[in-house]
């Protein structure tokens, strides 16, 4: 099958100097592509393949990771063939193996199943695969481009992943009604003739092609004035980027942008060039462009500075501060940040409310009915699954088996908290946003402890913010919750809807996942959630702080079918 020639594809300038930085120089890490569907991701990424210069052993390998792979055709397993026939133990390499020294290549990388991430980040963070099976051990180097697509509708990927990538682009969700019939145009001619079509832009690919080895070897011999490290440190800091490897990245993708240009020395045009696609997945802030230190040397045409920030930057909630409306009048409060308040995540009793479907189905509320504990939240075990590898191993050849070895089942059923937290200005008063950012605290630690996942979302100044996208519960969330400020109205639907697609998302992902939601609000919405699916085994905590309470928070949970509980009103009062 003939792959679109890269040098055919309309516009793109952005991304395609990013994979051929990526090509110059394979230690800047990858690229990861986000963008709608049919913005040209995968055509790109597949075409890249096509015009990689050729190693000593052959052609650069790009190797491509169905999202369905198992562990062993990753990493490697046991010959079944020698074990048979020749009765020796000997390993068969998988696709980390084939894909070192190129590139390998993962469509929907956000759809990843877990356990490949985990040994994807092992892999790309030692450069080596290591193997051990029963009698067998195997390693062997495992350098190569990471390059992954994903849709964000589809899902969020996973922060330690995410932060392996050197470069991530955003792609634009519209294109100019020129680019359209000017791709339109280029497809058809394609798909009549692909052959034809290829052998037309032969001489574009060779080009290319020389043009990455060329800066590959001047690549080592491209200078980093003072100034350049300076510069990249102090962006990086004004960014708020975690770490060092924003710094690394940064420097890298520079250098290779400078080879590829023919020059001998980094400059400005370079730095600001990779800037947004280095930050763009990175960031906590906004970059305030520094005052200039030791300055190249330049034309007077030539920009200095941070330029406009990436589209796909993380915007602050709540920066459109408005004036101070009347009393009541919440959503023209200007944003408020409200610190923590210690509480205890001890949740009373959680029943079906009477009215709710499945309150009726249950019988309504059963006395001592605890969260979590109820018959809808059990599964069974998972039933263990034959080793083919251990058992191979273990019988060394034999024929039939004599002994049959299992893999162990995991500890436990996979468990995420999601928390929905509302941030809306009718939380500001009695503080009742500080003590629901105290309660969610302690449930973090309470999930750390017991090494489980959390995600965290705040809804209010009319927006929804990723307070703590899906992971490992962190040791500690006080940073993350207290720098959400409250303030203006309740997006309460749009709210529920965004956390039922990653619900879903993340089950058919992960069929045996539970998933605890907590909506945690005091219920002052003139929004309606009625046919809208609960996310998940979905809990309300009522945090209305008034003696005399309107019961909305009630109703929200009858009409998403929830369980419901208020927090006692000593804490609350």
């Amino acid at each position: 099958m003939t792959p679109f020639p890269f040098a055919a594809v309309v516009g793109q300038h952005a991304l395609k100097t990013a994979l051929l930085l990526n090509a110059v120089n394979p230690r800047i890490g990858g690229v990861l592509i986000s963008g709608p569907r049919g913005s040209a991701k995968s055509t790109l990424a597949r075409a890249l393949a096509a015009i990689l210069p050729a190693t000593s052993l052959g052609p650069s390998p790009f190797v491509t990771l169905p999202l369905g792979a198992s562990e062993e055709r990753l990493t490697g397993s046991l010959d079944i063939q020698k074990v048979l026939t020749e009765r020796e133990a000997a390993f068969h390499e998988g696709l980390l193996a084939k894909a070192h020294n190129g590139v390998l290549y993962v469509d929907e990388v956000n759809l990843l199943p877990d356990t490949l991430v985990d040994l994807l980040l092992d892999v790309a963070a030692s450069g080596v695969n290591i193997v051990e099976r029963d009698g067998l051990s195997h390693s062997h180097p495992a350098r190569f481009g990471l390059i992954g697509t994903m849709n964000p509708d589809e899902g969020e990927l996973r922060p330690q992943l995410l932060d392996r990538f050197g470069l991530c682009l955003e792609q634009p969700a519209s294109i100019s009604v020129e680019e359209r019939i000017a791709i339109v145009r280029q497809r058809e001619a394609f798909d009549r003739d692909p052959a034809g079509y290829a052998a037309d832009f032969d001489a574009e690919q060779r080009s290319l092609t020389q043009r990455i080895e060329r800066a590959r070897q001047r690549l080592d011999a491209v200078s980093a004035p003072d100034w350049v490290y300076e510069q990249i440190a102090r962006r990086c800091e004004a960014a708020g980027v975690e770490g060092l490897r924003a710094d690394v990245t940064w420097h890298r993708a520079a250098q290779a942008h400078a080879a590829w240009q023919g020059q001998k020395a980094i400059d400005q045009t370079d730095i600001d060039t990779v800037a947004p696609w280095v930050l763009s997945h990175r960031r906590t802030r906004e970059e305030t462009p520094p005052a200039s230190n030791n300055p190249p040397p330049a034309p007077p045409s030539e920009q200095s500075g941070g330029g406009s920030p990436p589209t796909g930057s993380k915007a602050q909630a709540g920066s459109g501060a408005g004036q101070p409306g009347e009393a009541g009048q919440w959503g023209a409060m200007p944003p408020v940040n409200q610190t923590r308040q210690t509480e205890a995540a001890t949740l009373p009793e959680a029943p079906m409310l009477p009215g709710s479907k499945r309150g009726a189905a249950e019988g309504g509320a059963r006395k001592g009915h605890q969260w979590g504990q109820g018959a809808h939240t059990r599964t069974l075990p998972p039933a263990p699954r034959l080793d083919t590898f251990a058992t191979l191993a273990a019988n060394r050849g034999a024929w039939p088996w004599q002994t049959l070895r299992y893999r162990p089942s995991r500890a436990g059923q996979p468990k995420v908290h999601l928390v929905l937290l509302d941030t809306s200005g009718s939380t500001l008063g009695q503080r009742l946003l500080g003590r629901a950012k105290g309660w969610v605290e302690s449930l973090a630690r309470q999930a750390y402890l017991g090494r489980e996942q959390m995600a965290v979302f705040g809804f209010g100044n009319d927006t929804i913010t990723s307070l703590l996208p899906r992971q490992r519960a962190p040791k500690s969330l006080a940073a993350r919750l207290d720098s959400a400020e409250g303030g203006g109205g309740t997006p309460l639907r749009a709210m529920i809807v965004q956390a039922g697609q990653l619900v879903r998302q993340w089950q058919r992902r992960e069929p045996g996942l539970a998933i605890h939601t907590y909506l945690i609000t005091d219920g002052r919405t003139r929004e309606s959630l009625v046919g809208l699916a609960p996310p998940g085994d979905c809990l309300v905590l009522d945090t209305e702080g008034a003696r005399v309470k309107r019961g909305q928070g009630a109703r929200l949970a009858r009409e998403l079918d929830a369980r419901y509980c208020t927090l006692p009103i000593k804490e609350f009062s």
